[in-house]
This record gives structure tokens, C-alpha cells and sequence, in this order.
């Protein structure tokens, strides 16, 4: 069956969800893994949807705290409208996790052998806008005479090839540490916490394609936040952790200094 023209039909949303747009604050929260909808035409790349609910599907919660944490903030969000299973957002193109023909030990039949035309449609579909709406917001802030934060939000799964993660919440950096270590020092304040520093998975280069591509070279402040996903899988736990962000950041958001362009 030939691709269809457009990958999106009428009436499907948008490749990215714009969040608070006005909000005040000069602080951008990403979520690339928000959404675990596939486009229609896609067929739900040959998964049953409980499948595609599963962590290779999205990460379970982030999109519920960054909804919350921007409201908190009082700062913009965008969210990326689809699944990583039909391109993952915060992957270079041509990366074999990109498009991924198997997912944790899953095969994704929709993902294989599909073609160059395919390949480019998800891009131009699902990829391109995420990230164009990511460089449109940060260029509104620069020509503001802002410069501004950028979070990243994720989630992890509790067990991965069978072994236990302990933390409960991993601060992913590389060489800017502005908001990533006071951010883990505050957290480390409250007792029982495990904050992971690069833990389950590091930042150290190459970092996250959205992170290294959006602030990194524009030299923004910025953080990936990882939470466990059984800790914010529902609202209680969404609203909890995003709670604890908040109150965590505060401090290090309202600090004049930490909003200066600066290349490490």
C-alpha cells in the first residue's frame, strides 16, 4: 500500500500542543515523549493499544507534570503531539531508535522496512514542527532580550532488563551545571529521596537531541528531569511530583543571574 500523501488527516491534532503561551515566566518546559497517539494512517504501526500505552509508547506521567509544572511556573510548554514509536522527538535523524523496528524486545511491524518516502514524511509530519515550535518560542524569548530556561521532562520505567532502579527522580546535565546541581541538592533535602545524578541515563555528550540542539548551543540554562513512572503514573502521583519540582525550583528560577547567555 502506497504511503499516504499527507501522514495527518483532517480533524487529527497537531504535530505539537502549545501550553500556556502567554505564560510569564523565562522558562521554556519541553515534553518530547508526551503522547503516545499514532497518526491514523499509521494503523497504530501494527500494535494493540495497550501495547503502544506502555513505556515504549510515551513516558507514562511526564505529559500530566509538565501540564502542572507550567501552571506552576506560570511558564510556555510544548508537548509533541505523537508517539516515539512513529518518530522519537529527542533522537537524530537516521539514529536507529528514531524510528525504531523494535522497542524494548517489541517489534514494531508498522516500522519495518519502510521507506525513504516514509521516513521523510514522519519527519516533515511529526518532527520538524515539534522542534520548529521549540526554536519559534526560544527565538520570541531572545527577541524579548530574554534569555530563558529550558526544561526538559521525562520519565522512567522502574525495572529495565530485569534489574531494579532505585532512584526515584534523575537529574540528567553535562557541562552546565546552573540549575542541575542546586536542583538536585534541593531535592536531596527531603528525606527517603534518591536523586540520581545522570542516573538511569546520562547527559554527558552525546546529550539528548532536544536539549543539545535547542540550549546547549544557544548556551540557555537548562536540565532534563527524569521521574520513575509508577511515582507520577496518576494524578496523585503527577501532582506530587510536580509539587516537589515546583518548590525545588523556585528558588533557582528566580535567581537574575542564572539567565545569562553562557557556553561551557
Amino acid at each position: 500500500m502506497a504511503p499516504p500523501r499527507k501522514l495527518l488527516g483532517p480533524g487529527e491534532p497537531p504535530a505539537v500542543e502549545h501550553l500556556n503561551a502567554a505564560g510569564k515566566s523565562p522558562v521554556l518546559l519541553t515534553c518530547d515523549h508526551a503522547s503516545r497517539r499514532v497518526p491514523l494512517a499509521l494503523a497504530g504501526l501494527g500494535l494493540a493499544e495497550e501495547i503502544r500505552a506502555q513505556h515504549i509508547g510515551w513516558d507514562i506521567g511526564a505529559a500530566a507534570v509538565t501540564r502542572l509544572l507550567a501552571a506552576a511556573l506560570d511558564a510556555p510548554a510544548l508537548l509533541a503531539g505523537y508517539s516515539r514509536l512513529a518518530i522519537d522527538c529527542n533522537r537524530n535523524l537516521g539514529d536507529p531508535t528514531s524510528i525504531p523496528a523494535v522497542s524494548d524486545g517489541i517489534a514494531v511491524p508498522g516500522n519495518m522496512g519502510i521507506d525513504e518516502t516514509e521516513r521523510a514524511q514522519r519527519v516533515d509530519a511529526l518532527f520538524k514542527p515539534y522542534h520548529a515550535a521549540v526554536e519559534t518560542a526560544l527565538d520570541g524569548f531572545a527577541a524579548r532580550g530574554v534569555v530563558p530556561a529550558l526544561l526538559s521532562i521525562h520519565s522512567f520505567t522502574p525495572v529495565m532488563d530485569g534489574i531494579a532502579r532505585p532512584w526515584h527522580a534523575g537529574i540528567l546535565w553535562d557541562k552546565d551545571p546552573r540549575i542541575p546541581v542546586p536542583l538536585m541538592a534541593a531535592l536531596r533535602r527531603e528525606a527517603g529521596l534518591s536523586i540520581g545524578d545522570n542516573e538511569p541515563y546520562s547527559a554527558h555528550e552525546p546529550a539528548g537531541y532536544t536539549v543539545r540542539t535547542h540550549a546547549v548551543g544557544r548556551g540557555l540554562p537548562h536540565v532534563a528531569i527524569e521521574m520513575r513512572q509508577d511515582l507520577i503514573a496518576d494524578d496523585k502521583g503527577a501532582a506530587a511530583w510536580a509539587r516537589r519540582l515546583t518548590a525545588a525550583l523556585t528558588a533557582i528560577l528566580e535567581d537574575p543571574a542564572l539567565y545569562r547567555v553562557k557556553h561551557y
